[in-house]
Formats: structure tokens, sequence, C-alpha cells
């Protein structure tokens, strides 16, 4: 008996591919992804996966049918194939609480947050010039990969180890993101400035705006009454809506 072919549908990256380099299959802006099976649906429910917090990782690689670096991808355009997945698994249809109240969000309406081209340096190429407010310091930063967020993690775990107490998040991040200091691109140069010499308020107006200016889906409601858009919150209902 022929077994029928799985439905594919074709996604839209938030970056539209303009921080991958021309010979990066991403740099198209739009990747192919199948229907979620109850094969994946199996990867849901490992224990395994679950424990280790790469269970949605395994989802995600297993639906992509374009044949990519998983590793390569940018933060917010894992965040437009989490909702593809989502919508594609388990309908548009995404109940939640939110203020002791119970909200449904039609997943299939949520955009993509404007992104303006002309920000990056250059096309293809994974970073951006800010000025920092209060000390005027020109730097350049690079928006997440998910090799970043692994790469991250693995250098918490190890200052973990040594200091048990230890949590430095925010800064081990900004280590990673921020990819030169007046010019200079020198690792330890980039170390050394967000340890002695980043101001607190700089870190929060850098932080402010990438959020604002990043690629990434638009994950935010209306809630009834209210003229101001929240986030969604992404909760287990999410991918287990049982």
């Amino acid at each position: 008996m022929q077994q029928p072919n799985i439905p594919t549908e074709i996604i839209d990256l938030p970056s539209k591919g303009l921080l991958y380099p021309e010979s990066n299959v991403l740099s198209s802006g739009k990747i192919e992804m199948k229907y979620m099976t109850a094969k994946e649906e199996d990867i849901l429910t490992n224990q395994n996966y679950i424990q280790k917090g790469i269970v949605l990782d395994k989802l995600l690689q297993a639906l992509i049918v374009t044949k990519i670096n998983y590793g390569d991808l940018i933060v917010g355009d894992k965040n437009a194939i989490m909702v593809a997945a989502r919508v594609l698994g388990y309908g548009k249809d995404y109940e939640f609480e939110y203020n002791g109240e119970t909200h449904t969000v039609d997943l299939s309406t949520i955009d993509n947050k404007p992104f303006d081209e002309k920000m990056i340096i250059s096309k293809g190429l994974n970073e951006f010039n800010y000025t920092l407010p209060s000390t005027n310091t020109n730097i350049t930063y690079k928006i997440l990969s998910h090799n970043d967020e692994q790469d991250i993690q693995n250098e918490l775990d190890g200052l973990k180890k040594i200091n048990k107490n230890a949590s430095p998040d925010l800064s081990t991040r900004l280590k990673y993101i921020i990819t030169s200091v007046g010019g200079d691109r020198e690792n330890k140069t980039i170390r050394s400035f967000v340890d002695n010499n980043l101001l607190a308020r700089d870190s929060r107006e850098l932080r402010k705006h990438i959020k604002t200016h990043q690629p990434d889906v638009d994950l935010s409601f209306f809630p009834e009454g209210s003229s101001d858009r929240v986030d969604i919150p992404i909760g287990v209902k999410f991918f287990w809506p049982d």
C-alpha cells in the first residue's frame, strides 16, 4: 500500500534571510516544514529530551524539510518556526490564562515584526552598529544563533561547577552579543569591557534596542479592555494542548 505524502508549508523567516551568508540556504528567507505526525508527537513525550531541555529543538529539527544547519538559526527565526510547528501540529487556536481569564489567540494571524534591513552593516552579515547612550561608546553586536545559545549555556554550566552560587547569566550573554568595542574585536577586550566598563544603564538600553529591532515574531496580543499589548505567555499548552 502506497503511503500518502505528508503535506508541507513554506515559512517566511523574520530575518528575511538577510543575516545569513549567501552560501547558506537560510539566506533565501524561507524554509519548508512538514505537518506533525504521531511520530513527531513521540518526540514531545520523550522524557529524556524533556529532562535535557532539548525536546523542542528535536521536534523542530524533525519537522524542517529544508536541509539546513539548525545551529545557524537566529533566535527570532527559530521562534517563527516554533509558531509554525504549533499551527501545523495542533491547529491555529492557542488557549491560555492571563490575569485569571482565559484567552484564545489565532496563531495563524501572528505576523513577523517589521525588520529594517537598513540597520544591518552589510547584507549576509549578522552585525549591527550601536552607540551606548551614556558613554557614547561605539559597539557592534549580533543576534544570537542556536549555536550561540548552546555555547552560552555550556559556559554558564561550567561557571556554576566552579561556584554553585554564581549567576552571571546577563553578563555572559552580553559577551556573546557584543562583537566589537570601539572597533576592537578581541574577545579579551569585549569580556573586559562587559565586566568592568559597561554601565548598567547602557546594558539596559542595548537590550531594549535589540529586543525592539531584532527580527522576530510578534508574540503579543491586546487583552480585552486594554489599549496596551502584552506578551503571549508560552506555557505547556503551547505544544501539549491536552
